[in-house]
């Protein structure tokens, strides 16, 4: 029996093509209300899992409840969900209000109530001027957006989209990811998205599920995915990130000290590993602090260490750099570009330390 406030549950949904390709097992739980992503690199078993939620494909084991009704084995039109394609697959041929009145007319809706709906609908995505047009006299954005209105008029309960903004140029990508968030919230929309752009889905998501090889390693809150990644494929795919492997040293109260094996000691908060037992410890490269060798900062006396610059990329609104400390360890590190950091130059001597909260230790 499903809670009321769960819209969505899969069950151990697993889709086998082979006996060495197999998607899932994979459960997760959707909240009401809930923007929930599916989140990883391609062959993982994001759309494939999307599309067994649509019902274009056929599980070959799992369950699948919609609001605690059962969803599998029904076919696609039976399901109460709207799918919103890459490709936006409008029809060519016919103009913007008759592609959003497609599937209204084949349901034989009155017609006084499609042109009640479709207008609603081209109004809520701001096109209501453009219902005569055709596709190919849109942008990509405005189709889009013809795209998640003829989803909408159907009235789902369960919106999925399927990296809906991936032909779309850099800026209009920021800007439809924006109007999507804002419109999924306006309507209250329970919405599944599959993208495999992490920055898409920290900025759109209330939840998301990270997977790999047809599994789900992890499932969080942007905060928690970034900032407290429990597997190592997750701290790699989620952003940047400086990976160390090292050995916990000793552990007392609240501290721990550990040794990378390029010799570096670094404190930091006490983890549940034993002493002898090795780790692999995570640092964001926009956590790593750059410091100048005669700085006397007493915030950063615990990690810190001289370093010298290999290179440097400036990016605009950052700077990178790639950082070899003195015993050898190399580091990433991101700073926002001002004065200082415009001013470093490869072969420069700097310091580095590390805030002992930054630092984190993986799951094996």
């Amino acid at each position: 029996m499903v809670s009321n406030d769960v819209e969505l549950e899969v069950r151990a949904l697993t889709k086998r093509y082979s006996p060495q390709v197999t998607i899932g097992p994979i459960s997760f739980e959707v909240k009401t209300g809930e923007f929930f992503s599916l989140l990883g690199p391609s062959g993982c078993g994001k759309t494939t899992s999307l599309r067994c939620i649509a019902g274009f494909e056929k599980l070959t084991e799992g369950e699948i409840f919609l609001h605690g009704s059962r969803l599998d084995g029904k076919p696609p039109h039976h399901r109460d969900v709207g799918l919103v394609f890459q490709t936006y697959a409008l029809f060519p041929h016919l103009t913007i209000f008759d592609n959003v009145a497609f599937g209204l007319k084949l349901r034989r809706v009155a017609k006084a109530e499609i042109k009640k709906r479709v207008g609603d609908m081209l109004d809520l995505v701001d096109l209501p001027e453009l219902a005569d047009r055709r596709p190919s006299q849109l942008s990509g954005g405005q189709q889009q957006r013809v795209a998640i209105a003829r989803s909408l008029v159907l009235e789902p309960r369960l919106l999925l989209f399927d990296e809906p903004l991936s032909n779309l140029d850099f800026k209009l990508r920021i800007q439809m990811r924006t109007e999507l968030r804002d419109l999924q919230q306006r309507l209250g929309k329970t919405s599944i998205y599959v993208t495999h752009d992490q920055t898409e889905a920290l900025a759109l998501s209330d939840r998301i599920a990270v997977l790999s090889q047809g599994r789900i390693e992890q499932i969080g809150t942007p905060v928690e995915i970034y900032e407290s990644p429990k597997t190592e494929f997750v701290a790699d795919f989620i952003g940047s990130s400086n990976i160390l492997a090292a050995t916990v040293e000793e552990s007392s109260g609240s501290t721990t000290t550990v040794r990378t094996k390029g010799g570096l000691r670094l404190r930091m908060p006490s983890t549940v590993q034993s002493v002898g037992s090795t780790v692999k410890v995570l640092v964001r490269p926009e956590r790593v602090h750059v410091l100048s060798p005669d700085a006397d900062d007493g915030d950063h006396t615990q990690n810190r260490m001289a370093a010298r610059i290999d290179d440097m990329t400036y990016l605009g609104e950052d700077v990178q750099l790639n950082v070899r400390a003195i015993d050898g360890e190399m580091f990433l590190v991101l700073l926002k570009s001002d004065r200082y950091s415009r001013g470093l130059r490869p072969n420069d001597i700097v310091d580095l330390a590390f805030d002992s909260d930054d630092l984190h230790v993986l799951q094996n």
